[in-house]
């Protein structure tokens, strides 16, 4: 059980009862391909719920009803009113489904708090939007008061999943409340962003004092949204087996490994899988010609096209790199750069997309500048664009320095685009080095530096360099089964785990 809060008598008083013979699910996310997407946690976001959903279970995912993602959702029936939550004015339930499937979608609208276009975190400047405590404990408080009286919607949900700092805030609510509540999951998806605000905003939340505690989500003197999810939930996850220990340490821990600590009991890492029909090069529409593991000669195709669009050599023999992602230092973008003069060195040709720090953007523009001939550079993120890398890349540039999971790798070995990754969370737990003929699926190293990323490189210029080897280490990596049939079952088995559910715990 996750720690209790003073109970909040304004509540009504309702009876959850845990029988069922389907669970109903409400996932809580601030982001969800494909209505709206700025990494991982959105693909993770649409990929699990329809996992779910194959498995028989109902899932509804709430969401902000940015101006994108009213665009794309297919709407389904008339809006549910809610009132006015935490003074930010009238609140609605948009209804709808993501076009194409039968992912059930609740919009959350409020015109002050999220019609604004563009990213759903950052303003035009790339500056947190001021309100984004505001914003996100709105979010918050919906999915609380659909939780725990459901009746409103007609639907109540047997377990409650909220996915990272955004979300965290929902834990502390049914905390709160006086009542039977659903159980909380949630889910870690990178420690690093914690969600830190000044504790005078916790007075706009409508959530108790006492929650702004060194047992409760008081953390360095700032109100985290990330620790309250941590602390009051019933179980906290994260994306893969070797993060989940990592973060136990002050090395990955971000300040929080004892937080962590007092929750080992209850901290489960479970392997995020990929959508198999979204990522799928024998389907995808999104590059210039399908493949498997059985046609991989028209993967050159795609290498073509690549090669054209970019401006680079169309017709050269030289092996592809690509880099598709943030482009931070947590990503190991700055290593790649370091490392690039002794890359280009060896014939490679190395494309990047993505966006991030400034400085290291700058880098990349520079380094495009240098050998134009070998290296482009696109500052943006273009789904397209990301699946042509996938396709066309020979190989895939993941040297991060800490990974709670990481997709990329998982898409480039699913597109025989070998990633090329450091020993480290999720990369670690995903990644088979080549080294191992018979599993051997990518590229892997240790040390957190530009020479032994070098040393790799060569590596893997050598194995390029004969087709057959490199043949199989592709169909080596396509025959890997990362889909979310092991890990929605993870899931499905400890939703199961947490029902029947008596509750917050009370005051002592």
């Amino acid at each position: 059980m996750g720690a209790a809060i003073p109970l909040d008598d304004g509540m009504p008083f309702l009876l959850f009862v845990a029988g069922y013979k389907k669970m109903k699910i409400l996932f809580v996310a601030s982001e969800v391909y494909p209505l709206v997407k700025t990494g991982g946690l959105a693909d993770v976001a649409y990929a699990l719920p329809k996992a779910l959903a194959d498995l028989g279970e109902d899932v509804r995912i709430l969401l902000p009803a940015y101006p994108e993602a009213v665009d794309r959702m297919e709407a389904r029936g008339r809006r549910v009113r809610l009132g006015d939550p935490l003074g930010t004015g009238q609140c609605y339930l948009l209804p709808g489904r993501i076009p194409d499937t039968d992912v059930r979608v609740w919009l959350l609208d409020n015109p002050a708090m999220f019609e604004r276009h563009g990213h759903p975190y950052l303003d035009s400047d790339g500056v947190d939007w001021p309100d984004n405590h505001l914003r996100f404990a709105l979010l918050s408080r919906v999915a609380a008061m659909i939780a725990f009286a459901g009746g409103m919607m007609g639907w109540q949900p047997d377990v409650v999943h909220a996915h990272d700092w955004q979300t965290g805030l929902v834990p502390a609510y049914l905390a709160q409340w006086r009542g039977f509540t659903p159980p909380t999951l949630f889910t870690i998806h990178n420690l690093n962003y914690q969600g830190r605000f000044a504790p005078e905003v916790l007075q706009s939340t409508g959530l108790s004092p006492e929650i702004y505690t060194m047992q409760g989500a008081e953390f360095w003197g700032s109100l985290s949204y990330l620790k309250a999810g941590i602390t009051y939930s019933d179980k906290v996850t994260t994306v893969s087996p070797t993060y989940a220990q990592e973060i136990l340490t002050p090395e990955f821990g971000g300040g929080m490994e004892g937080v962590l600590a007092a929750r080992a009991d209850d901290l489960v890492g479970i392997l995020n899988g990929i959508d198999l029909e979204t990522w799928d090069p024998a389907t995808d529409p999104l590059i210039p010609a399908p493949y498997s593991a059985e046609t991989l000669d028209d993967k050159e195709a795609s290498k073509r096209v690549l090669l054209e669009y970019t401006g680079l050599p169309p017709d050269s023999d030289a092996p592809v790199l690509g880099l598709v992602g943030r482009l931070v230092e947590q990503k190991g973008v700055d290593i790649i750069l370091d490392a690039l003069p002794g890359i280009l060195d060896m014939g490679f040709l190395v494309i990047i997309q993505g966006t991030g720090d400034t400085a290291l953007e700058a880098r990349c523009i520079q380094a495009m500048a240098e050998a134009p001939d070998q290296v482009s550079v696109r500052i943006d993120y273009d789904e397209t664009f990301a699946h042509l890398i996938q396709a066309g890349s020979d190989a895939i540039l993941v040297p991060s320095r800490f990974e709670p999971c990481g997709l990329t790798q998982l898409y480039a070995m699913r597109y025989g685009s070998p990633p090329i990754v450091r020993r480290t969370g999720g990369l670690a737990d995903t990644v088979i080095d080549a080294a191992d003929r018979d599993e051997g699926s990518g590229f892997v190293f240790d040390a957190v530096d530009p020479a032994e990323l070098i040393e790799t490189m060569g590596r893997v210029r050598q194995w390029y360099g004969n087709k057959a080897w490199w043949r199989a280490l592709q169909k080596n990596a396509m025959s890997k089964d990362y889909s979310w049939h092991v890990g929605a079952r993870s899931y499905h088995d400890l939703y199961r785990s947490l029902l029947p559910h008596q509750g917050p715990m009370t005051l002592q």
